[in-house]
């Protein structure tokens, strides 16, 4: 899927996808400002070591937040600053860029259900089998009338609309990556400088992909009937806009 340069960035060998070319502009953010953030606080891995609550944190992480999985070897440590920016990077990418990705795009994608319908009640008709002459006849004769005996009925497509328009929701107090700074950032001027840079971040990446759905060649993020690729954009109002980054995951 993708080539590590010898800088540590991504190549992917995929052209047109969104969801990776995007994602990585999110991830890069991400981990500029945490790894500006560790090594302001943390000069050495020795500090990273010898940081009892931090380290008391992890361990929680590791054997209480997944008592399931604490022995396994995959676990990463967090023996330099190097690998706390990658922990820290990958959970707020998880909370933040990911869940955004799968989650606000449910109802732009299939809240039209006839798009993504959730359950058939019936099987679709076949060329094959031995009762397909009466099943093709009758879709060849009536099609719109056998697709929407297979179609969800219109209950189950409103309730299942609804619960998507509700997960799919921003909601109008919400807190969007690179917005809100905390009083002990601004206090901080090194903190703050990268945190500023985080936001010019985010307004970069948003001119990125707006150039990207313009261009006629990417196939999977613009033309008929696609929508313009906006999961990966931070700016959002309320409501269901297929595009916002908020900070956390919140149901």
């Amino acid at each position: 899927m993708a080539v590590e340069e010898e800088d540590g960035t991504l190549t992917l060998t995929i052209k047109d996808y969104p969801y990776a070319n995007d994602g990585l502009l999110v991830w890069e953010s991400i981990k500029e400002w945490t790894s500006d953030y560790v090594k302001h606080y943390y000069s050495s891995a020795a500090d990273v070591t010898g940081d009892k609550e931090l380290n008391g944190w992890w361990d929680e992480v590791r054997t209480q937040g997944h008592a399931d999985k604490k022995d396994e070897p995959w676990w990463p440590k967090l023996d330099s600053r190097e690998s706390l920016v990658q922990v820290l990077t990958s959970i707020m990418w998880v909370t933040s860029g990911h869940h955004a990705a799968v989650n606000f795009a449910q109802y732009p994608l299939a809240g039209y259900f006839p798009n993504r319908p959730t359950i058939a009640r019936k099987k679709m008709p076949v060329e094959e089998g031995p009762d397909r002459a009466e099943h093709m006849a009758d879709f060849r004769a009536k099609p719109e009338k056998e697709l929407l005996e297979v179609f969800p009925s219109q209950f189950q497509a409103v309730l299942v609309m609804t619960v998507l328009h509700v997960l799919s929701s921003h909601w109008p107090d919400e807190q969007h990556m690179g917005r809100h700074v905390e009083p002990a950032w601004e206090a901080d001027p090194i903190i703050k400088s990268a945190f500023q840079k985080l936001q010019d971040n985010m307004l970069k990446n948003e001119e990125i992909i707006d150039e990207r759905n313009g261009a006629g060649d990417l196939r999977n993020r613009c033309g008929a009937g696609v929508m313009p690729y906006e999961l990966f954009k931070r700016s959002s109002g309320a409501g269901d806009t297929g595009k916002g980054l908020p900070y956390s995951i919140s149901i």
